[in-house]
């Protein structure tokens, strides 16, 4: 793909200088930087999404019966204090949503 940039002076002359710097030319400098700069595609986020979730369900399959109260207690906590009517952990949606 081509893309085609209008570059202030100021900012073509910055990137003229990294260029000079790391010995390569402008565009494989911006390709870098692009590259580096960029968040990673969507399916790779997903995948570490889903991969954090299995790991703190990994972890909360571990608690202690003492652990595991104190967690309740949190949730409970945190529905309490919300202005709104709705629960976010309510109780008949543990183990499915929560």
């Amino acid at each position: 793909m081509t893309l085609q940039l209008d570059l202030s002076p100021e900012l073509h002359e910055r990137l003229r200088q990294e260029a000079e710097r790391r010995g390569q030319a402008v565009e494989e400098v911006v390709l870098r930087l692009l590259d580096e700069h960029l968040p990673p595609p969507l399916d790779a986020r997903r995948a570490a999404a889903i991969a954090l979730l299995h790991q703190w369900m990994e972890e909360d399959a571990t608690l202690s019966p003492e652990e595991s109260e104190k967690a309740e207690e949190l949730f409970r906590n945190l529905d309490a204090d919300r202005t709104s009517n709705r629960p976010l952990f309510p109780p008949e949606l543990k183990g499915i949503s929560w």
